[in-house]
Parts: C-alpha cells; sequence; structure tokens
C-alpha cells in the first residue's frame, strides 16, 4: 500500500468554540422512542444484517489494536491518556478487544498526526477529522494510502451501522464523499434537539424589572438595550465573543438574518447560492449596529472582546444582551450573576426579526454528522475485520448505552425506562464539574464512534431555562437556507483556501469600519465592488459545483 512520505501541511483552520461547544458539538444520538439504536436499555449484544454474519460481543481475541486519538477537552488535567480512563476500560471489556492507545500532547494533534504520516508508521485506528482537517479531504487520504475506503468493510464487518444509515438516507449522504465512499465511523447527533445550541440570550429579571416584554424585532431590541443602559446601568448593554473575528458568534445569523441575510454564504428563497455580506440586507444590518454603537448600546471595546472579557461584562452586571451556547453561556454565568443578584435570571430568547410574528430566516444548528470524534481504520491495519467490528459496537443497542450513559449502576440508573445519570457526573465527590466527570465515564458530551443521544443534552443541561432556550432557538427557518455539509473537490479546496482567506479580511474589515464610523454606511457599495476583484464570484461557482455533487450523492 503506498503511502506519501511528505510531511502535509493543514491548510483547513479550525475555529475553537469554548468549553461548552465542546458538549454541545458533540451531541448525537436517539432520544427514547425514536429510530436510532438503543432507545432504552443495554441490548443483549447481538446484532444480525443481511449482509453480515451475528456480531456476539464480547469478541474472542488475543489481538491488541493500536488506536490514535487525542484526549477530549473535558478531561486534560483530570487524566492524561485514554487508558487511565474508566470509559475505555468498559469498552474494552464489552467488546474484548485489547487496545494500546497512541496520545498525542494536548494541543499538538494536528502537528503529531503529520509527523506520523510522514513516517508510515501507522496505527490500526485514527481518531481525526479528515473531512475538516486534512488537506484535500478524505478522498485525497484514501488516494495517498493513509485510510482505508471502508464500503466492502462496512458491508461485511458493520452491521450495526450498515442498519442505520440505511434507516437514515440523510445522514448516509453526510457521511460519504461525493465519489460515494465511505472513509470513517462517524459521529452522528440522533436528534434535531441536539444540532442547536446557541442563540441571543437576554436578562429577563431586567426586562421584569422594566416591564418590557422579552424582544422579537429589531426595534424591540432597540428599545431594551436603551432601557437597560439608561435604567439598569448596562454600560456595554449589548456584547458578544470578536475573537477570532469581530462579532464572532454572529455568524450563525443571530440580528444579521432579521435582515435576510449571515455572513457566510446561504441559500436564498429561489434556491440560488448567495454570500450575506455582499448583499442589500447586510448593509442594512450595518447601519443598524452603528447606530446602536453611536449611542453606546453596543460593548465600546467589542472590537477585541474575547471570552473573558464578555464573562467579566455579564458577571458585573455590564452585560445585560448576548449571543452565545446554552450550557457554556447560560449555564456558566447563571451562578455568576445569582451571586451578585439572587433575582438575576437569564434566557434565551428568539433570534431577532423585523416584523412581530415572523420565523428568523437563519439560526445556529449544526448538522446530524460532525466530523470530529469520527475514526478512521488505515490503510495498513492488519486487523481490520477486528477494528471495524470494535468500532461497530458503538451503533449497537449495547454500544449506545454504553458511549452515551456509561455502566449501569454506576453512572446511571434506569429509572422509569429513562437512563438517569448518577451523583457520581452530576454532583462527583472529587468536585469535578460534571462534563469532567461525565468524560470519564461515556463519550455522550464529546463525540466518537457513536450516535448521541437526546437523552444526554436533558440531563447536562441542568436549568430549565437552558433547556427552554433550546427550544426557543430551534424556531427559525435555517433549515431552508443552510447549506449542508458540502465538500470541495481537493483542486477546488485550495483555490477556495486563497479566495476566503481574502474574502474574510474584507468582510472584516468592512464590518468593522462602518460600525465604529471610521467609513460611512454608504462605503458598503465600495465593499461590494471589492468583492469581485477578491473573486466571490469564483468561490460561488465552486459551492454550487459542490453542491450540485452532494444532491447527487
Amino acid at each position: 500500500m503506498k503511502r506519501n512520505k511528505k510531511v502535509f501541511t493543514v491548510l483547513v483552520a479550525t475555529s475553537l468554540m469554548g468549553s461548552l461547544v465542546v458538549a454541545c458539538s458533540s451531541n448525537s444520538s436517539s432520544p427514547s422512542g425514536s429510530s436510532s439504536p438503543a432507545a432504552s436499555s443495554g441490548g443483549s449484544g447481538t446484532t444480525t444484517s443481511p449482509a453480515a454474519a451475528a456480531v456476539t460481543y464480547p469478541l474472542k481475541t488475543d489481538k491488541t489494536l493500536t488506536y490514535w486519538a487525542e484526549i477530549t477537552g473535558n478531561l486534560v488535567g483530570v487524566k492524561s491518556a485514554q487508558a487511565d480512563v474508566p470509559f475505555y476500560q468498559n469498552w474494552q471489556k464489552a467488546t474484548g478487544v485489547n487496545l494500546k492507545f497512541l496520545t498525542p500532547p494536548t494541543n499538538q494533534g494536528k502537528q503529531a498526526l503529520n509527523v506520523m504520516l510522514a513516517s508510515g508508521d501507522l496505527p490500526d485506528m485514527i481518531e481525526f477529522n479528515f473531512q475538516g482537517d486534512f488537506p484535500g479531504g478524505p478522498e485525497k487520504a484514501i488516494k495517498d494510502g493513509y485510510i482505508l475506503k471502508l464500503n466492502d468493510t462496512i458491508d461485511k464487518y458493520a452491521p450495526n451501522f450498515k442498519k442505520y444509515l440505511k434507516e437514515h438516507p440523510d445522514v448516509d449522504k453526510q457521511v460519504k464523499t461525493d465519489n460515494g465512499s465511505y472513509y470513517v465511523f462517524p459521529f452522528i447527533r440522533g436528534d434535531d434537539y441536539l444540532r442547536v445550541f446557541q442563540g441571543p440570550i437576554v436578562r429577563k429579571d431586567w426586562l421584569d424589572d422594566l416591564g418590557l416584554p422579552v424582544p422579537q424585532t429589531i426595534d424591540d431590541w432597540y428599545t431594551t438595550l436603551k432601557a437597560f443602559k439608561e435604567k439598569k446601568g448596562a454600560t456595554a448593554a449589548f456584547s458578544v465573543v470578536s475573537v477570532p473575528r469581530p462579532f464572532n458568534e454572529l455568524a450563525n445569523g443571530a440580528f444579521a438574518s432579521a435582515f435576510g441575510v449571515t455572513r457566510d454564504f446561504f441559500i436564498d428563497d429561489k434556491g440560488a447560492i448567495k454570500f450575506g455580506p455582499a448583499e442589500k440586507g447586510y448593509k442594512d444590518f450595518l447601519a443598524t449596529f452603528h447606530k446602536w454603537y453611536e449611542e453606546g448600546l453596543i460593548d465600546k471595546n467589542f472590537a477585541t472582546a474575547d471570552s473573558k472579557a464578555l464573562d467579566a461584562n455579564m458577571a458585573s452586571g455590564a452585560t445585560g444582551v448576548t449571543v452565545q451556547n446554552a450550557g457554556g453561556g447560560i449555564g456558566k454565568w447563571q451562578p455568576l450573576i445569582t451571586a451578585k443578584d439572587p433575582k438575576g435570571v437569564l434566557i434565551g430568547a428568539p433570534y431577532p426579526v423585523l416584523k412581530k410574528g415572523d420565523i428568523a430566516m437563519y439560526g445556529q444548528k449544526d448538522p446530524a454528522n460532525a466530523p470530529g470524534g469520527s475514526v478512521a481504520i488505515t490503510a495498513s491495519s492488519k486487523n481490520i475485520e477486528l477494528a471495524a467490528k470494535l468500532l461497530d459496537y458503538g451503533y449497537s443497542d449495547e454500544g449506545h448505552m454504553l458511549f452515551n450513559f456509561g455502566t449501569a449502576g454506576v453512572s446511571y440508573n434506569m429509572e422509569n425506562n429513562y437512563p438517569k445519570y448518577t451523583d457520581l457526573l452530576m454532583k462527583n465527590p472529587d468536585k469535578l464539574a460534571p462534563a469532567q466527570a461525565m468524560a470519564l465515564y461515556i463519550r455522550g458530551n464529546h463525540n466518537g464512534p457513536f450516535v448521541q443521544d437526546k437523552r444526554y443534552i436533558e440531563q447536562y443541561l441542568a436549568l430549565q431555562t437552558q433547556r427552554d432556550a433550546v427550544t426557543t432557538w430551534s424556531k427559525t427557518d435555517v433549515d431552508k437556507h443552510k447549506l449542508p455539509p458540502i465538500t470541495a473537490t481537493p483542486e477546488e479546496s485550495t483555490e477556495l483556501a486563497k479566495i476566503m482567506t481574502d474574502i474574510d479580511t474584507l468582510v472584516d474589515e468592512m464590518t468593522l469600519k462602518i460600525i465604529l464610523g471610521t467609513e460611512p454606511v454608504d462605503a458598503f457599495d465600495k465593499y461590494v465592488e471589492k468583492f469581485k476583484s477578491v473573486k466571490l464570484d469564483r468561490a460561488i461557482e465552486i459551492k454550487k459545483a459542490s453542491l450540485d455533487r452532494y444532491n447527487k450523492r
């Protein structure tokens, strides 16, 4: 099997989302009553498929497989290697397969993978985002002889995973390439509720004190922000994180979508692909935010605000409106606010619209397949069958319960046919945060080769306000306008990366200068002309070609 010996350069930079997103963006599996594997209890451990022989766990083998993976973020500082984590010990016991873990240094996964691939000495399995973080994508990784094309392997040795894909054709489209190649055992969010975790957040106690309703329209938000500034002393009434890009969280549509655009590519009402910052609606959005900034309603330091600055603003009462996650936002700030003001309450508010009663055009919603945590079998592995059976366990009834809830009687108990986490996870005796304790016994609050269960997030979001926020934020038309997880060809990827670097720089410059007032709102028209010179039209062509291929999968 040929292996490219050259160290490659990672071209696609991943955006870091903070600890909450780690928890929420790993979501994937089925709620009770859904058609995903394992709706209730453990299961027999035996599965059948028309194309594969029955598999009974634990498997009988004396082989040890090698497994390369970064340690999950919630375990950093708690455990240094997977071998010491109860979940991985229990996974080996349940499947009968011994694993030798290869763990790169924290936050050095890409670099370590580059070195390993260049050496040609590969493990049996690699847990990595080949869709987003491998230059040229998964087809290039297959072509270069690093990872195995799994179509035949799944047919022969992965009856649980194959059954799930057959029952979920929309997910099936997402987990293979345009050429029809399966390349990993993926992480899958098993319910729409797991795919939404971010949106506008507002101080409900301030609204009540001022006799104001929960804001819905842009005019409502203006009224709210003015009242917060003038009557609640909010010196940064509206504040969000602007790292790595200005108004970073607004990329998912908050506020801009009221004007019919988002800060990214989207599909318009006629089915055409558009780029929000080049459309008139973005000019209206900039004009609105410039007005708010000029009136002191937006954090004067918004251009450099990072997560620590936002935390401080929320805790001190300087900010009453933001855009963040249910876990890492409401969950993080609520106790800080309550400590200062026992009556303080944060809630999720609807995505803004122009006319009351309208539904927001866009909002945060991740695809069912999240490429992080997906596991490939290397092309050089001499244990392909065993590796496939090990990974297929995660999609079985029994595996579903282990990955999402851990071990009965230890990390969860069945109560009225509902797997309820124990105090070992939720009120850990060693004072570990729930996210950390969970990471010791399950993978449900991160990602991995399994289908995530809705019942995880129902318990992780401990506050009713968090759960209500997700329901509120889910009420948008994002499904009509968000591009599916399309992929460019290796050649297109290289070209698109260069174009988008120039486009993003232009968007950030335009956004900052117009909102800050260093350029007039009408300067927007000048920027629209500049988009032509940085080849926005070509970027849209590439997106269109990618979408056409995706729709033919």
